[in-house]
């Protein structure tokens, strides 16, 4: 019998068609799957931070990191958050609690918002930088992504440490490619209405404005892979 060379060419044809359907159908689905699975899969993010974190001065809620969680809710997005923020701590003290954090909770992301009391009280620069990088390294070195919160301080502390303090948390996180949050207080420390009684502390009106700040920093970290 002769072969039908016209009938094997259009077989032909028809398989190549179909085998480069498949495999763009099957590339599709690997490439949607993974897009899914670095978004989805859970994480946790550790907060480390003082009073400007922990609540302080407000009812159970309201805070910053509160709303984050309900942000993440809201976007679908599997994260859990630990936090670890304590009233009035240094960046000593964060330093010497980091590493058990990390050794009990292995964060996906750390956040450090440390600083300001070192400021308040008159405290070393010197020493608060190599608190805040030993803390970038201790996470980095436990595969954590880094937030670093910038922090600024009113000028009646000099202009000087006013201006070596702003400066501090750009170097550090250029220095070690970590995210940066500019000024955690970014339309909120100009306007005295948004603040406790003290004048120190957000009020809990603040803190969406405080979110709306740290969020568009922290969500890259939470929608790429580890």
């Amino acid at each position: 019998m002769p072969i039908d060379f016209r009938f094997s060419y259009q077989v032909g044809n028809i398989l190549k068609t179909a085998l480069k359907t498949t495999l763009q159908t099957v590339t599709l689905v690997v490439f949607t799957s993974f897009a899914t699975s670095a978004y989805s899969a859970s994480k946790t993010i550790l907060v480390l931070g003082d009073s400007l974190s922990a609540e302080y001065g407000l009812a159970r809620g309201e805070g910053w990191v509160n709303l984050l969680q309900k942000k993440l809710a809201a976007e679908k997005i599997s994260a859990s958050i630990i936090n670890a923020s304590i009233s009035g701590e240094t960046t000593s003290g964060g330093k010497a609690r980091l590493p058990s954090l990390l050794l009990k909770h292995q964060p996906a992301i750390v956040v450090i918002e440390l600083g300001a009391n070192d400021a308040l009280r008159g405290l070393s620069l010197t020493a608060t930088q190599e608190n805040l990088r030993a803390m970038i390294k201790s996470a980095k070195a436990a595969k954590a992504k880094i937030l670093l919160i910038g922090m600024q301080i009113p000028p009646n502390y000099g202009s000087d440490y006013t201006r070596q303090f702003s400066t501090l948390f750009p170097k550090l996180a250029q220095e070690s490619k970590s995210s940066l949050v500019p000024f955690m207080l970014q339309g909120v420390a100009e306007k005295p209405e948004l603040f406790q009684a003290d004048r120190i502390h957000p009020s809990a009106a603040a803190h969406p404005r405080i979110l709306d700040n740290i969020w568009p920093q922290l969500k890259p970290l939470l929608i790429s892979g580890k």
